[in-house]
């Protein structure tokens, strides 16, 4: 995030934000078709209730800090990512506490608690990136450069963390909710694949940030909210390692589409 500010103007962050339709898309998406996604596989898959209600809450949760790397991964638009961020944060601190008593009515879901990681790990780095940017427009550039590599050296250092030390957890979880956080993915991004079809300039980054889910807030939800069922926090790292395992390659993917449609258009 912290790259991210210091690589783009407060201009390139909050401009695509004025495309109402978009964010009225992308909200739709990651607040109304994503939980009700991971309701219908909790059903259909017949997930146990810890299980089930991690995936809900994973569902639930938007805006992943992962979605500027896959999105430069996929050469995608990484400013209207951050834009994308800047709106699904606040939201998700909003909406998982209206949604998750939903389904489990006895649940009291603290928005302080959610808050606080986002806006320290978040918001408030990309907001100091901003702001040093045009004091120091020389030295941003090369800060955003050495952090940006850093930053995906620290994501594959996070994500073969997460595997080792939650291994056990992750395949005594069983087959079939594996099987449904793979499938949740899957759709999540096809959905959001669909829904930025007029935008294809942005389409991957609305992709990517429907199938991506925040992690960070599930987990606080998952460990604050119900602690007393750990099946809950192991649903929402195992989903957290399948997403990322099944989207890096995804993210590559669409990538060399893109380098391919450009040769292609270049010869013709």
């Amino acid at each position: 995030m912290l790259a991210v500010g210091l690589a783009h103007s407060v201009r390139e962050v909050l401009w695509p934000l004025r495309r109402w339709k978009r964010v009225l898309g992308a909200l739709a998406i990651n607040f109304g078709l994503a939980p009700l996604l991971a309701y219908l596989l909790a059903r259909l898959f017949r997930l146990d209730f810890p299980h089930a209600l991690g995936l809900f809450v994973v569902g639930s949760a938007a805006g992943a800090p992962f979605l500027l790397k896959l999105t430069q991964f996929a050469r995608g638009n990484v400013a209207f990512a951050a834009s994308l961020l800047v709106v699904l944060l606040p939201c998700t601190i909003a909406f998982l506490p209206l949604v998750v008593p939903i389904a489990a009515p006895r649940a009291e879901v603290s928005a302080g608690a959610i808050a606080v990681p986002l806006v320290f790990s978040m918001l408030l780095p990309l907001a100091l990136g901003l702001s040093v940017r045009p004091v120091a427009p020389r030295f941003s550039a090369r800060a955003a450069h050495i952090l940006s590599r850093f930053a995906t050296f620290a994501l594959g250092v996070l994500l073969l963390s997460i595997v080792v030390v939650n291994w056990g957890a992750i395949v005594g979880i069983g087959a079939r909710p594996i099987l449904a956080a793979a499938v949740f993915t899957l759709v999540a991004f096809g959905l959001g694949w669909w829904l930025g079809a007029p935008y294809p300039y942005i389409q991957e980054v609305l992709a990517l940030g429907a199938a991506l889910r925040n992690i960070a807030a599930a987990t606080v939800v998952a460990t604050q909210t119900f602690e007393h069922l750990s099946g809950v926090l192991v649903m929402v790292t195992a989903t957290s390692v399948v997403a990322l395992v099944l989207l890096f390659p995804i993210s590559f993917a669409v990538r060399r589409g893109a380098e391919a449609r450009f040769l292609r258009r270049r010869h013709a």
